[in-house]
C-alpha cells in the first residue's frame, strides 16, 4: 500500500505512524481510515443470496438434540442474517432456531 498525498498540500512526501499520517512538507497530519469490511454475503444451498426478511424452507431432516426433528419443507418467514457458526435466525412453528445457509433455501 502506498502513502496517501497530503490533503492540505498534495505532495506525496508523507510519513506513516501507526495511527494517523504526517506530511513531511507541511506537518499536516490525519487519521488513517480502517479499511471498509467487504459486506458478507449468505448464500442457500442453491446459491441464491438471503437477505433479511426472507422467507426460507428447510432442504433436509435436521435433528434438534434429543428425539426432536426439523422435518424438510418446514418453512421460516422473515429470517434474521446473523454473523457466528450459524447465519440464520429465525422461528419455526413458535420455536426460535438457528440455522446453517447450506441446509435451508430460499421460498
Amino acid at each position: 500500500m502506498s502513502n496517501p498525498a497530503c490533503p492540505a498540500c498534495t505532495l506525496e512526501d508523507v510519513l506513516a505512524h501507526s495511527a494517523h499520517w504526517e506530511c513531511a512538507t507541511c506537518g499536516h497530519e490525519w487519521p488513517k481510515e480502517a479499511a471498509p469490511e467487504a459486506a458478507r454475503v449468505v448464500k442457500d444451498a442453491h446459491g441464491n443470496v438471503l437477505i433479511d426478511g426472507d422467507s426460507i424452507s428447510v432442504i433436509k431432516d435436521l435433528k434438534l438434540g434429543g428425539s426432536q426433528v426439523l422435518k424438510a419443507g418446514s418453512k421460516a418467514k422473515n429470517i434474521r442474517l446473523v454473523d457466528g457458526d450459524h447465519e440464520i435466525d429465525c422461528k419455526i412453528d413458535g420455536t426460535a432456531i438457528m440455522l446453517k445457509a447450506c441446509f435451508v433455501k430460499k421460498a
